[in-house]
């Protein structure tokens, strides 16, 4: 039997004997030869192009490159709103388009296309541009916002030889996308945004204007007036960040559509006013026919919530319209209210009754003898009315306004006292209340009296204040003798409606409560009419308003003659400030006049305090008083 059959030895697994070696067919070395062929081709071709470039198109690629480049442009952010008490819109804006063209850019790209494509470009770049300007007119109308947007007019734009041209500044986004759409590379639309003022010179002195400022780097929306300026930095917000390509080496000059926005604006804060636009534009009208028919050179008045302090209307005889205020002059632009001070005349009287009152000088049905006249230091000083020594009472003293009688009970208080007082009252000093432009007014210091001084202050000359100060002394006689700073904004509103109240300013105590509501009752007087006996009547009888008790003040300040450096016996500032009702107050009312002359309404600002009065008790719902004012005998 055979035995197993006999093999060599094994090899391991992980080891192979060598291949044979495998022969290159002829088709693979030709591809080996024609891939490295191609290479150096390739680099070949590189190389030229490297030098092209870089020597003998150098120049040409540089000049290129310096007439397109990206550049970094600012987003506006959009403007927050004005609005009044009850949210209504004072001043907002929209977006708006200007549309524009780089004609010799156009004009260029249009006749290099057609040298290329005649037949795809058959007529020449003025003969296309008769038609861009044909669509542009029909959409946009002949005219937008006062700018010519006829065919022919935007044809002469369109073919101008210059690099850049804006057809038009404000055109609605929707139609100035229909254009840009028909016609991308010709036509640019550029974001811009125009302030609305709804309701015109209402309140303008107050709000102020904003508009779209071109030359600003980078164009925005920018506040030149009133709150609009002073509030910039809340209603603005803050810009955003695009990228877009520019032309020739001028960021202004951008090339249509292409723009890459980067950073979203951040929308800037609304404000939310005091004032009722309502009881504002009623307020401003009424003042304008009074002034006018008073022979005031202007006149102004104010409104306070005389609970809060709020400003719920302020108002000038002289206004402007915040989309044009080129043309109106310096007068018109100023908000008189809080920017010019006066001598407020026998309205400053509550000064010293206040004083008097509360330092336990005086009561109301005190009686003083008057005499026709009194001395202080080299001044004699007189009542507006002659007469020898009459007894009067201490309300009668207020009531028929003698300044010998204020004059005699501001002794009793003192200087030092009486000093204080006029502290007390806030004159002297700022408000702070918002409203921009605000002047402080003058109140001498204790120490550069003059031996006259106390003759003059207390009858409301030697002094100045602002009408807002006025008011709010009278305010702080409204609310049981707490002085609260009078103020113009609420709150700023941001993104979604977020609201932040504006801190109230805290009160300042001036009088007792027992003192004020003495006051009040007091100067009831002033409107006080009796038929039968005229030495009973008040000299503010005609701001009596049935139904209602007032208290208040006239005023009649002298003005300085600039001829003789000395008081005019012509020009006066005439005054009045009123607590509307005041058995349970809810408003004050100031009013100014300044050099009324030569009619029947010259004399006093009763009769437009009375229409101010009426239309506040319909406006906001006034209860009537509980009781009519008490007849008071002010001469004995």
């Amino acid at each position: 039997m055979p035995g197993p059959q006999q093999r060599g030895p094994r090899r391991p697994l992980s080891v192979r004997g060598p291949r044979p070696t495998a022969r290159l067919g002829g088709n693979a070395k030709l591809r080996i030869a024609i891939g490295r062929i191609l290479l150096i081709g390739a680099l070949l071709v590189a190389g030229v192009k490297l030098v092209q470039v870089q020597g003998i198109q150098a120049a040409e690629l540089a000049q290129q490159a310096q007439k397109q480049r990206t550049t970094r442009l600012n987003i506006p952010a959009e403007r927050g709103s004005i609005l009044d008490r009850n949210g209504n819109q004072l001043a907002f804006s929209i977006e708006v388009r200007a549309l524009y063209i780089l004609p010799q850019r156009a004009r260029k790209t249009w006749d290099e296309a057609r040298a290329k494509e005649p037949e795809k470009y058959p007529v020449s770049y003025d003969d296309h541009m008769r038609e861009v300007a044909k669509f542009i007119s029909s959409t946009l109308g002949p005219e937008v916002n006062g700018e010519k947007t006829d065919e022919e007019t935007v044809y002469q734009q369109l073919v101008k030889d210059i690099s850049y041209e804006v057809l038009v500044s404000e055109a609605e986004p929707a139609k100035a996308a229909q254009i840009v759409a028909k016609y991308p590379t010709e036509i640019g639309s550029e974001y811009r945004s125009k302030r609305i003022y709804p309701n015109g010179e209402v309140a303008s002195n107050i709000i102020g204007a904003a508009n779209w400022r071109q030359e600003e780097k980078p164009p925005t929306t920018q506040g030149i007036l009133g709150l609009e300026s002073a509030q910039d930095n809340v209603l603005a917000g803050r810009m955003g960040r695009r990228v877009v390509d520019t032309m020739s080496g001028d960021d202004t000059l951008v090339i249509p559509n292409t723009e890459r926005e980067l950073v979203k604006p951040l929308p800037g804060k609304s404000l939310e006013l005091t004032i009722d636009i309502d009881t504002q534009y009623a307020v401003q009208k009424m003042v304008t026919d009074y002034t006018k028919k008073s022979g005031a050179r202007n006149g102004s008045a104010v409104v306070l919530d005389s609970r809060t302090g709020e400003i719920v209307a302020m108002a000038n005889d002289k206004t402007y319209d915040p989309t044009d205020f080129g043309k109106a002059d310096p007068e018109q632009l100023r908000n008189t209210a809080v920017a010019s001070s006066f001598e407020p005349g026998s309205v400053n009287k509550i000064v010293t009754a206040a004083a008097a009152v509360e330092y336990g000088l005086f009561k109301p049905d005190d009686v003083l003898q008057v005499p026709g006249s009194i001395k202080v230091a080299d001044r004699t000083i007189r009542d507006a009315w002659t007469h020898g020594t009459v007894p009067m009472s201490f309300t009668g003293v207020f009531a028929k306004s003698s300044n010998v009688g204020t004059l005699l009970a501001a002794q009793e208080v003192g200087k030092e006292r009486y000093a204080e007082m006029l502290q007390k009252f806030g004159l002297g000093r700022r408000t702070n209340s918002g409203v921009p432009a605000e002047e402080s007014g003058v109140v001498p210091p204790l120490n550069q009296w003059s031996g006259s001084t106390f003759g003059n202050l207390p009858i409301g000359q030697g002094l100045s204040m602002t009408l807002l100060q006025m008011t709010g002394m009278y305010q702080a006689i409204a609310n049981d003798g707490v002085r609260i700073p009078p103020r113009l904004i609420r709150a700023e509103i941001g993104e979604e409606g977020a609201r932040s109240e504006k801190q109230r300013p805290e009160g300042v105590r001036v009088v007792s409560p027992q003192t004020a509501k003495t006051v009040r009752d007091m100067f009831r007087s002033v409107t006080q009419s009796d038929p039968r006996d005229a030495n009973q009547n008040g000299t503010g009888k005609q701001a009596a308003l049935p139904g209602y008790q007032i208290a208040g003040k006239t005023g009649t300040a002298q003005q300085i003659d600039p001829t003789c450096k000395c008081y005019s016996q012509s020009q006066y500032w005439i005054t009045f400030a009123g607590i509307l009702p005041a058995d349970n107050p809810r408003y004050v009312v100031g009013i100014m006049l300044d050099a009324p002359h030569g009619t029947q309404f010259s004399s006093s600002a009763a009769p437009l305090f009375h229409d101010i009065a009426a239309y506040l008790t319909q406006r906001f719902q006034v209860p009537m008083s509980v009781e009519q004012t008490p007849y008071v005998q002010l001469q004995m």
